[in-house]
């Protein structure tokens, strides 16, 4: 019998707003298995909020309709020359990340014409589902974003007969191409069924190929791995570097092959480095919050390195989200006086979320509903299902083009490191995946001083220790002017470079990588602010790799050389094995 039951007391039933939460979350963890995860309802709203606006605004009507007529003169006149000339001037030019057709063959008759058409398409489009009056910012960006993956869908260079580099294919290797392109499609199909890894993952395996800087895991708890590297100079810089990755990846991003492995650099430069491999979540750990990820990973780590190297303050360094995690537990600690850190680097790290660039789209409340249901049954956020929004933020490179090349054109692109580290998703605990992405992207707590650690607010604005910032160029995921941010929140003499690449290739840019550029300067305490724009209008360009001025930013901050520490101690510290460790293997 239930203990709070009687015989004449039955024992207490579920309310009835209980039953119906039950009932909706069942039913709608059911639907978000045949959506992928997103809310039918938030699109539905955003393309309602800007069909109902745009109906009632007869001067935006008016407005398209005078650019269609004009555009559709435009590519007249451009037909007419195009036709009785070679090389005549584009009406119309892609932008400048586009490189669909770029290609000399779709400057041919009548691919010429069929590309031009489709980009003033494509700008039409942009004109009509953007300044409509009255549509709020956030639903006018899902419309503009979902109007430009349909048209990306229905690009000429995805179809065979409107892509000459694909009928050149075709005449040159007799048809072999498309033969080619389909054993590609069957052996990709072939992997999905049987969820195995992408075709060139096997080139990589971790340990072995990647990840293979010498080390020891100097500790373990449910959460984390903890690895230390194994010095390779007579004498290293005094204070450790512990590096905090995001837990959405694998740790190896920053350890990927010998020529650009992050950790190797450090360690060739005579620094002490320590590294956080994060577990591979599973149902079991439904329950763990964004609490316990500092907890038990940073504050673990830190714990472990300033036993292993006493004495001695810690320059960290946190990257994307696990960036994000170093500031919230460097707030915590100089909230409370602890005076561990000597420095603080954020590498493609947002600390404000207001604006976060696209993958803001995926975060709205009826979004987050819709995902925190598919998340319910199953205890976590499956990595392919993140992996694939990453993809959608810049489908047309990475999926539309790519099948264009493996499916129509017969190549299999070269696989790299990269792409194998990219191929091996993560899971994400449904508790945390839920807290972080309210209370950091939907709230933005952290930012606006509400986010609490032991029942009381930190804030940024508490950390004295020197900043080195990094935002890259082309990041889809943390956009660099919202990185830049970080010159609002803190008055700590503040360092900020903004180097060439994406979110990945711009951090992984070591010396001697081809065609690397990046911008730096440090504000000092006191100075006044300057804008993002203004900033990089006024900054030098310098061309290279932003590498070894992080480097020597380390070692300045450093008390001189000394004798390299022990691997790991004795007892509770003692290594555990070699690097790698288990849990970046766990599958």
């Amino acid at each position: 019998m239930n203990a709070l039951a009687t015989p004449d007391r039955p024992a207490p039933q579920p309310s009835e707003a209980c039953r119906t939460d039950t009932l909706d979350t069942l039913v709608n963890a059911w639907r978000a298995r045949s959506t992928g995860g997103l809310s039918p309802a938030a699109g539905m709203l955003a393309w309602y909020d800007w069909a109902l606006h745009l109906s009632l605004s007869p001067g935006k009507q008016r407005s398209l309709i005078e650019k269609g007529w004009h555009k559709q003169q435009r590519l007249a006149r451009y037909t007419m020359q195009a036709t009785g000339a070679h090389h005549c001037p584009a009406c119309i030019e892609p932008l400048e990340q586009d490189r669909r057709f770029a290609a000399p063959a779709w400057q041919r008759w009548p691919f010429n014409v069929i590309h031009q058409a489709f980009l003033l398409q494509q700008q039409w489009w942009h004109n009509a589902t953007t300044d409509v009056r009255g549509v709020s910012r956030h639903h006018e960006k899902m419309v503009t974003f979902a109007g430009r993956q349909w048209l990306d869908m229905w690009s000429p260079s995805n179809f065979i007969w409107t892509n000459p580099e694909v009928l050149d294919a075709i005449r040159a290797s007799g048809g072999a191409n498309l033969w080619h392109g389909a054993m590609n499609f069957l052996d990709d199909a072939r992997r999905l069924a049987l969820d195995e890894a992408p075709a060139g993952v096997e080139g990589f395996e971790v340990g072995k190929d990647v990840a293979v800087t010498p080390g020891k895991v100097v500790f373990r708890n449910h959460l984390i791995e903890l690895i230390q590297y194994t010095p390779t100079t007579p004498d290293v810089h005094a204070e450790p570097v512990l590096i905090v990755p995001s837990w959405i990846m694998k740790y190896y991003i920053l350890d990927l092959s010998p020529q650009n492995s992050m950790v190797k650099y450090l360690v060739e430069q005579g620094h002490t480095v320590f590294i956080i491999s994060w577990k591979n979540p599973t149902a079991a750990d439904r329950d763990l919050g964004l609490e316990d990820y500092r907890r038990l990973g940073v504050m673990d780590a830190l714990d472990t390195v300033t036993a292993i190297v006493p004495g001695r303050k810690v320059q960290a360094v946190g990257y994307c989200l696990g960036g994000t995690l170093l500031t919230i537990a460097a707030a915590a600690m100089a909230r409370d006086g602890d005076a561990r850190l000597q420095s603080l680097t954020l590498l493609a790290s947002e600390t404000d979320f207001h604006e976060s660039g696209e993958i803001a789209l995926f975060i709205d409340e009826s979004q987050l509903a819709w995902l925190e249901a598919g998340m319910w049954d199953k205890g976590y956020l499956d990595g392919k299902q993140m992996a694939g929004a990453f993809q959608m933020l810049n489908s047309r490179d990475l999926i539309w083009s790519r099948r264009v090349r493996e499916y129509l054109l017969g190549e299999r692109q070269a696989f790299n490191d990269l792409m194998a580290w990219n191929a091996d998703v993560t899971r994400m605990p449904y508790r945390m995946h839920s807290e972080y992405l309210r209370r950091l992207y939907l709230d933005n707590d952290l930012a606006e001083g509400r986010y609490r650690v032991g029942g009381k607010p930190v804030a940024i604005a508490d950390i004295e220790v020197p900043m080195f910032i990094v935002g890259t160029v082309r990041d889809h995921v943390a956009p660099w002017p919202s990185v830049y941010k970080m010159h609002l929140l803190s008055d700590a003499e503040l360092t900020f470079v903004l180097t060439s690449g994406g979110h990945n290739a711009g951090v992984v840019s070591e010396p001697g990588h081809p065609r690397r550029s990046f911008q730096i300067a440090t504000r000092a305490p006191g100075d006044r602010y300057v804008d993002p724009q203004q900033w990089r209008a006024e900054t030098p360009l310098k061309e290279g790799s932003w590498w070894p001025a992080w480097q020597q930013w380390l070692a300045q901050r450093s008390a001189g050389r000394v004798a390299p520490p022990a691997m790991g101690l004795r007892g509770a510290h003692a290594p555990l094995g070699d690097a790698p460790g288990t849990y970046v293997k766990m599958r």
